[in-house]
């Protein structure tokens, strides 16, 4: 069996993009969900988890400092192009990159790099298939390479439970964490909203999807927030060829559906036969 991966982005928090992919979820079968926002996920807590297993992730070494050893010959401050040594031979760990410099210098191998957990990674079983996500540690760095295990996890289950999709709601912005969510997918749905702000998110997230060469639907939410921007949109995607595959109205129900914890298309499915749910669908799926 094929297995395709569909990442689901946004420029920026808070356009509808969890909001959406939830909504997704009940027309698939044979399904593995991957959240890759690792610094705020929250489609788990839509999810009714069951059996959830967790494991640390480590990111990075960092550098332990044996003093009996230390000369103090200050090599390892010299060569650390982080400055991350201080005088005084003590890590400054917010700057540290693990590089082990400062182990390959040191003459008297009073230096060990040490593996260093910067989060965990989940995987558990809900109503609709099975579920990884992860948390960074609050002010860690390595948000690409947790993806890239998220990711690599949901693989794994798929390929275990001969799973057919992989839905991934990735990281906003354009960063290394969102390169890392889109790396070989197989389609990538955009969602931003009718403002100045949205035209800009969606020019830079098209430079960047058009780069991996792969296929993109635009989805427009809250679409009549702006008629203006709304416009301006429409014209950017025709100019360069870009399908707005769905327009969603501001609707009070999706906010409702998301605080009782109720997928948006099951708790107002009327809506999204309005809407034309069912097309943006099959679309996702050819």
């Amino acid at each position: 069996m094929e297995r395709k991966e569909i990442a689901i982005l946004s420029g920026k928090g808070g356009t509808g993009k969890t909001s959406l992919i939830a909504s997704m979820i009940p027309y698939f079968e044979n399904l593995v969900l991957a959240d890759c926002d690792v610094d705020a996920p929250d489609l788990h807590i839509l999810l009714d988890e069951k059996n959830r297993q967790s494991r640390d992730f480590v990111g990075l070494q960092r550098p332990v400092f044996d003093m009996n050893k230390c000369i103090h010959c200050q090599e390892c401050v010299k060569h650390c192009n982080f400055n991350a040594i201080a005088d005084s031979i003590e890590l400054i760990a917010s700057k540290c990159e693990g590089c082990g410099v400062c182990q390959l210098v040191c003459p008297v191998d009073a230096i060990k790099m040490e593996d260093y957990v910067v989060g965990k990674v989940f995987a558990s079983d809900t109503e609709y298939g099975e579920l990884v996500h992860a948390r960074l540690i609050p002010g860690e760095e390595t948000s690409g390479k947790l993806v890239s295990e998220v990711r690599k996890t949901a693989k794994q289950l798929a390929d275990e439970k001969n799973r057919e999709w992989i839905l991934i709601d990735g990281s906003p912005g354009i960063a290394c964490n969102v390169i890392s969510s889109v790396t070989g997918v197989s389609k990538v749905i955009l969602v931003i909203e009718p403002t100045l702000s949205g035209l800009h998110d969606l020019k830079k997230i098209v430079t960047l999807v058009q780069g991996f060469q792969i296929p993109l639907l635009v989805v427009l939410n809250k679409s009549d927030l702006s008629t203006e921007g709304k416009t301006e949109i429409q014209g950017y995607c025709r100019e360069i060829g870009i399908e707005i595959a769905l327009e969603i109205p501001f609707e009070e129900n999706m906010v409702a559906a998301i605080v009782n914890r109720v997928m948006p298309s099951i708790f107002d499915r009327a809506f999204f036969d309005r809407i034309g749910f069912d097309q943006f669908i099959k679309q996702i799926k050819e």
